[in-house]
């Protein structure tokens, strides 16, 4: 059985859409509420039609997974505060510290323990050591935080700094 099919049905095939023409209708009537009336309206109007498919018995498949997005635009992000290249410059010589620290452990005891958890994350590590971690003073109990135990040898390079 010979079936010709022109560019738009053999991708609705593909795609699993059965009617093209009224998911296209779909899109561009979310499109000209967002232009219109902006996110929050379309926002409020996809949580209605979520909460009305949930009434209506169709089931949405769950996933814990967001997409990857930020969430603020790159012309309102603040520039980052302090100084970039002298920041760089200690995160490398931490990470050397840490890194011999391991090196030498391991030469003399099974215990060194390893450098890739505070390798890879030495960058989200300076950026809160840097910039939001805080102290306890007068006014502020301070930050309590829980360091992964694999990545102490960047703590320790950071503080015998």
């Amino acid at each position: 059985m010979n079936i010709n099919l022109n560019a738009s049905q053999l991708a609705a095939l593909v795609d699993g859409d059965i009617d093209p023409q009224e998911t296209s209708e779909w899109m561009e009537s979310l499109e000209a509420v967002v232009r219109s009336h902006g996110p929050e309206r379309a926002r409020f109007l996809l949580e209605r039609l979520l909460e009305q498919a949930h009434h209506d018995g169709v089931r949405l498949g769950f996933t814990a997974n967001t997409p990857y997005v930020n969430t603020i635009p790159v012309d309102k992000q603040p520039k980052l505060p302090g100084n970039r290249e002298l920041e760089r410059r200690i995160k490398s010589i931490l990470r050397w510290n840490a890194m011999a620290m391991v090196v030498r452990a391991n030469k003399t005891t099974n215990v060194g323990g390893h450098i890739a958890t505070y390798a890879s994350a030495a960058t989200l590590y300076e950026i809160g050591f840097n910039h939001f971690f805080r102290g306890r003073t007068a006014n502020s109990p301070g930050d309590i935080i829980y360091f992964q135990g694999h990545a102490s040898p960047g703590m320790y390079a950071r503080a015998f700094l």
